[in-house]
Formats: structure tokens, C-alpha cells, sequence
């Protein structure tokens, strides 16, 4: 007993002590990240007593600490009913938001890398820092690889990125401590010579910028850059697209301006009185923002130092698989009987080509009320009847059901294997009540980025004999398309939603309370919705707001996928629908985007679940998938190991087949403990056999 209690004091004791340690820990902490908050908030304003009055203002500060927000992020922070910002308030937000991880900075290195094969060269790297904002000269982004590039190869490696990225936010901090102190002697000489007027504190900090050297110039101009070009972080944020810009009334410009979403967001649309304009005048189709990954923080250093190099890689073993696997497709469905006495629920969605974003697409959630067997379908439409006919087949469209209460790929729960002969993709399966993330998907095979455009430009607009400007008929049969392409429950009509899903496709802004009042009593409506003419006169009003400049008309077309002839060659529209035996099935557009790493990791856990898998016997953790459908192969490579591998498929023995790359011979560069897609295939023609033989070799 005695024992017992004596214990117990001293139990007491150790735990204060560990308490007054973690508290003390905890105050070095919080006073640190308190001096980095002063820093960054006075790189910006002039003393940490002036509130963050704008959301421009407000993401900017954040940068200067290291983190670049996502637009959700922001949103959490800064809503519509959001006036201001205290320093205390922004100190509270970056003990809430932390730094990037280092699966941050590996997804970022993928959207950089564009080609996919584990470098980002100079010209990957200008083309993304050259996207929008402040442009950067091809010597500034060769000097910015120069800095980093340990083995001089003139491009990035993983290791090198990452090194970048890290110095930039070091830069930024040392920057914004700089300006602070200059700022804080500046103060202090004036309290002591109260007689001597020193300049405005915002031209000291351009004085002390101009005395920075070159190197130091470019790397501010460089994290800014970063900031804007940034990715996305796999869609954990997976943001809305619905949180994107703004519209907005120019007669309101002075008073809203400072309500603009962020720094990289280009001039906004403008509403001209009764005039409408539809998108933004300078934000074109392939410089749309990529959202933001945070820079990486000088905390994670060690985690740098332990990545492997390439020469921790197993010596080049290739190894041939040339065993022939047929494939044929059924034509035929397990379609249910009585399906015609199943709930239905359909939509209709697009695919579009996007140069900086790769595929971007509607996306849906379906909610069902008990539990139930679906039957759900997804095909492409063919829509137009005018000008030259695209010479291609059927683009596939394909469906992945996700349970929404997941993030990852374990919530994948089945994908539509079986395509008939139509080109119509379907799955049966039994669903739990409950919610389900819908992700259309297509390989690449046959919907591509145009290589280039060397029609003849279409005219669009002509001018009668007094003088009106009136839509000519092939773009009058354009418009008409487009407008089916967003109607996407198939009334005829246009819903305010739906407006704003065509609106975030073509200027990347949802339409505000005012801008619909002013679309309502402008054009004519139906049911409270936009009839066909209604849209039709919008594009009018458009091309006599710039008195038949034809310039912010090509936006439109361009982002819906149109080229020059007027060709509907970089979109591909689809529907779909949903049959539920008992219960109500309810299918709801949610996003408009590029699902990004979800999806492709979605698809890799779909290819391991099902495929056939082989070990790779020259590289230890080193294992490829080869999944064979109805109508699709697709090839996934997952490294297990602690370095990139680098391989080549050669999949050109293979017969009747297209890939979705340029051609069926491609190297894939695999990041440490990472899966990817190496190759999707498809038939040329799907009437005749085809059958895929694949070769695989590990490369240096």
C-alpha cells in the first residue's frame, strides 16, 4: 500500500514534467511560426495591425509563409460573407493549414512532368511557368534548373525537383524577413528622428528588391510562378469546380475588385448592363490554371536526403513476354430482363481535351434511397450534322463507381467492363444504399489533342445591309450543339446550374446571383430556364459587345473543343444512365475537372484487381499488371521499391491496336513506391481481331 502510494506523486511529477517539456516545445513552436507570420504579413502590409481586406491579399500572405492554398482551402478561410482578416486570425489559419507533404511534391512532379518520363526538361518547365501571370524568359527557367541540377543533365529529376521547390520557399521566408526587418529599422529611425519623413514602406520594399541580385530576382519571380503552376493535390481536396472565378458586373468592377479569387486568376467576365458576356476576355482554354500544391517545407530535409538516385537501380535486365493473348469482344450485355420496370435516372456529360489539365469531364454522384442491383450505361453522342465528318471511331467512355465516403483507390467498387457493339460501355451490380462518386473515363486512344489547326478559320459573324450583326449558319449550328452539350438532363432548356457548368467550361467562373438576374430579364426564358434562342441571342449580344470581333467567340468554341472548320474534335459528349430495381436512384452533376490521380489510381487498383501479374525478375519489387477487357488493355506498373525505374514497353508486335500514346513503343518513368499506367490500347477496328503482345525492358 504503502508502495503504492508513494508511486503515485512521483507519477504525478513525471507527468508534469513531460507537460512543462511538450508546453515548452509548444511555445518555441508557436513563437517561431509567429516571427514566420510577421515576415510574410509584413512583406505585404505595412504593420501586422492592418487587416487582410481582399482574397488576394489574403492567398498572397500565405504564400509568403510557404503555403499556396488551394482554392477550397481558401474558401474554408475566406467565404462570401468574409470582410476581413486580423494578424491574429491569419496566425490561427497557419496553425491549422501545415506545409506540403512529400506526396504533395511527388504529385506536383507529375503534372510537370508532361511527357511522363521522369524528367522535367527545360522546355516542360517553360512551358508551365509561361502559362499565365508574370512570364519568365527561357534563360530565367534554364538558370532556375541550373541551380539545382546536381549532375548537370540540363532537367529535373525527382531528388532535383524537389530541391527546387524547397529552395524557392526558403527564399520566399528569407525575402519576407529581410523586408521586415528594413521595415522594422525604418520604424525606429523615424521614432528617433520624428522630423525626417522616410518613404512609404511599400517603396522600401521595391528599393530593397532592386538591390537583390539577379539570382535572388529570379527566384522571387520563380515562387511566384510556382504558386500559380502548381497541382492539384490528387483530389484529397479534389476541389469543386464551382470554386473557381467569379463573374462579374464591370459596372461593379471599382467596388469588387478586391474580391477577386486570387492572383492567378486572369481579368474577370464582365456583364455590360444588358449585355452578357460569357467568358473571360483573356482566359483562353489552354492557359487555365492548374491548382496550387504547397511548397515543401525546410522540415521535411531529411525525408530528401534518403530518396535513392537512379544509380541505386538493379542493372538493365530486359526480358521479353511473348505469349499472344486474344481478345474479343462479346457484343453482347447482361442486360437486365425487365429492366423497363427499374427507376431510371440519366445525364448527359462531355469529355474535353485540355492542354494544361489533360482530360476534363462532368462527374456525378449518385445517391440511392435502399439497397438495390443497378444497371448502369455510359455512351458516347454523336452530334452535327454539318461540315467535314471526323474520321475516327467511337471514342470509349467508360464508368467507375467510388464509394463516396472514401478519398483513395480502396473505394473503387466496379467499373463497366462490357461494351456492345454500339460503342455503349454497362455494368450490373448490387449497390448498398447510400452515396457513390460516378468518374467517367476515356484511354486517350482516340480522343487526342489536335496537333495543330490548319483550317480555314469558319466566319462567324456577319453584318447585314444596316448594318446588324448576325450569327452565320454554321456557327448558328455550333452554338446549337453546344447548347445540347449543356443541357444535361435533355429538357430543351437551359437551368441555371447548367448555364454555370457551360460558363466554368469556357471561363472557368460560376455565374453569381446578379449575373443570372441580369441573363433573366435579357433573354428569353422558359420555366425559368434558357431556351435555345435565348442562348443563341447571348452570342449575339457577345460579338456587339465587341462590335463583331470574333475573338471571345473562339474561347467558347475553342474550350467546348471546336477547331477552325468548326469541328468537334477535342470534346467528346457522352451519357449516361442509371436503372435501380427497387428503390429511387438520384444522379447529380458535382464536378466539372480533371479527376486527376484519383482516377488513374482508381484505374491501376481496377488493372491489379482483375489483371494477369507478372514479377519482374531483374528488379526486386518491381511488378507489372496487364488487364484484358472486352474492348480495352491497359498495362500498370507498380514500383515497391525505394527509387525510380525507368522501363519501356514495346507493345508494336500487337495487332490492331492504338495506344494512347504516339506510338505503341513508350518509356515509362515509375516513381519510388508508386503505380502507374504504362500503356492503354485499343482495336483500330473494332469489327476485326486484335490481340496485344507486349515486351518489356528495364532502362537506365
Amino acid at each position: 500500500m504503502s508502495s503504492g502510494w508513494t508511486s503515485r506523486p512521483s507519477s504525478a511529477a513525471s507527468r508534469s514534467s513531460r507537460h512543462s517539456h511538450a508546453s515548452s516545445n509548444s511555445r518555441a513552436e508557436d513563437s517561431s511560426l509567429k516571427l514566420e507570420c510577421k515576415a510574410a504579413y509584413l512583406s505585404v502590409f505595412d504593420d501586422i495591425h492592418d487587416n487582410i481586406m481582399n482574397k488576394k491579399d489574403f492567398i498572397l500572405v500565405l504564400q509568403q509563409t510557404g503555403r499556396n492554398p488551394t482554392p477550397k482551402v481558401v474558401q474554408r478561410y475566406w467565404d462570401e460573407n468574409t470582410e476581413s482578416i486580423s494578424f491574429a486570425e491569419f496566425v490561427d489559419i497557419c496553425r491549422k493549414e501545415p506545409p506540403t507533404s512529400v506526396d504533395d511534391l511527388l504529385r506536383a512532379f507529375r503534372k510537370f512532368d508532361i511527357n511522363g518520363d521522369g524528367y522535367i526538361s527545360l522546355e516542360e518547365l517553360y512551358k508551365v511557368m509561361t502559362m499565365k501571370g508574370e512570364k519568365l524568359s527561357r534563360q530565367e527557367v534554364k538558370a532556375m534548373i541550373d541551380e539545382v541540377d546536381e549532375n548537370k543533365d540540363g532537367r529535373l529529376d525527382y531528388k532535383e525537383f524537389c530541391k527546387m521547390f524547397v529552395a524557392t520557399t526558403e527564399e520566399c521566408k528569407k525575402m519576407s524577413l529581410r523586408v521586415m526587418e528594413k521595415k522594422e529599422r525604418q520604424r525606429t529611425q523615424k521614432e528617433d528622428q520624428p522630423s525626417v519623413r522616410p518613404r512609404k514602406d511599400k517603396d522600401e520594399g521595391a528599393d530593397l528588391g532592386s538591390q537583390l541580385s539577379i539570382r535572388s530576382s529570379t527566384s522571387e519571380k520563380r515562387d511566384r510562378k510556382l504558386s500559380q503552376a502548381s497541382v492539384r493535390s490528387d483530389n484529397k481536396d479534389n476541389t469543386n469546380v464551382e470554386e473557381g472565378k467569379r463573374v462579374e458586373m464591370e459596372d461593379n468592377s471599382d467596388e469588387r475588385g478586391d474580391k477577386e479569387a486570387s492572383e492567378m486568376m486572369e481579368e474577370n467576365t464582365s456583364l455590360r448592363g444588358s449585355r452578357v458576356s460569357l467568358q473571360s476576355r483573356h482566359s483562353v482554354k489552354s492557359e487555365k490554371r492548374l491548382s496550387q500544391a504547397s511548397l515543401k517545407s525546410a522540415s521535411h530535409t531529411g525525408s530528401r536526403q534518403s530518396l535513392l538516385s537512379i544509380d541505386d537501380l538493379p542493372k538493365p535486365s530486359p526480358r521479353n513476354r511473348k505469349e499472344k493473348q486474344r481478345v474479343s469482344r462479346t457484343g453482347n450485355f447482361p442486360q437486365p430482363s425487365n429492366l423497363r420496370s427499374w427507376k431510371h435516372a440519366q445525364s448527359k456529360g462531355c469529355f474535353f481535351v485540355d492542354e494544361a489539365r489533360g482530360f476534363v469531364s462532368h462527374q456525378y454522384l449518385l445517391t440511392l434511397m435502399e439497397d438495390t442491383a443497378i444497371w448502369l450505361t455510359i455512351q458516347p453522342i454523336t452530334i452535327g450534322d454539318h461540315g467535314d465528318v471526323l474520321d475516327r471511331p467511337p471514342v470509349d467512355t467508360a464508368m467507375y463507381i467510388l464509394r463516396a465516403d472514401h478519398d483513395d483507390d480502396k473505394a473503387l467498387v466496379t467499373f463497366t467492363e462490357h461494351q456492345d457493339s454500339k460503342g455503349c460501355y454497362g455494368v450490373r451490380c448490387d449497390l448498398a444504399a447510400g452515396s457513390y462518386h460516378l468518374i467517367p473515363f476515356t484511354t486517350g486512344c482516340r480522343l487526342r489533342p489536335r496537333k495543330s489547326d490548319s483550317s480555314k478559320e469558319a466566319k462567324l459573324v456577319i453584318r447585314d445591309k444596316e448594318g446588324k450583326i448576325t450569327l452565320t449558319k454554321p456557327f448558328r449550328k455550333a452554338l446549337e450543339e453546344i447548347f445540347d452539350m449543356a443541357d444535361l438532363d435533355g429538357n430543351g432548356l437551359l437551368s441555371r446550374d447548367e448555364f454555370s457548368w457551360f460558363n466554368i467550361r469556357t471561363s472557368d467562373e460560376n455565374v453569381a446571383d446578379d449575373e443570372w438576374q441580369v441573363v433573366e430579364e435579357n433573354v428569353e426564358m422558359e420555366k425559368g430556364e434558357i431556351t435555345k434562342d435565348g442562348f443563341l441571342s447571348l452570342n449575339v449580344m457577345e460579338a456587339e459587345d465587341n462590335d463583331g470581333d470574333t475573338e471571345d467567340l473562339w474561347i467558347t468554341l475553342n474550350s467546348m473543343g471546336y477547331n477552325k472548320a468548326l469541328q468537334l474534335d477535342e470534346a467528346c459528349p457522352f451519357k449516361v444512365d442509371v436503372y435501380a430495381e427497387d428503390g429511387e436512384a438520384a444522379l447529380e452533376v458535382t464536378k466539372l475537372e480533371n479527376p486527376g490521380l484519383l482516377l488513374e489510381g482508381t484505374v491501376c487498383a481496377s488493372v491489379i484487381a482483375k489483371g494477369d501479374a507478372t514479377k519482374i525478375k531483374s528488379v526486386k519489387d518491381l511488378m507489372l499488371y496487364t488487364y484484358q477487357g472486352d474492348a480495352r488493355a491497359t498495362v500498370v506498373i507498380e514500383n515497391k521499391s525505394r527509387t525510380k525505374v525507368t522501363m519501356e514497353l514495346d507493345c508494336s508486335k500487337s495487332k490492331n491496336c492504338a495506344s494512347n500514346h504516339d506510338s505503341l513503343v513508350c518509356s515509362i518513368a515509375v516513381p519510388p513506391q508508386s503505380r502507374m499506367v504504362g500503356m492503354h490500347l485499343l482495336p483500330v477496328n473494332e469489327s476485326a481481331e486484335w490481340f496485344v503482345q507486349c515486351t518489356e525492358a528495364i532502362l537506365k
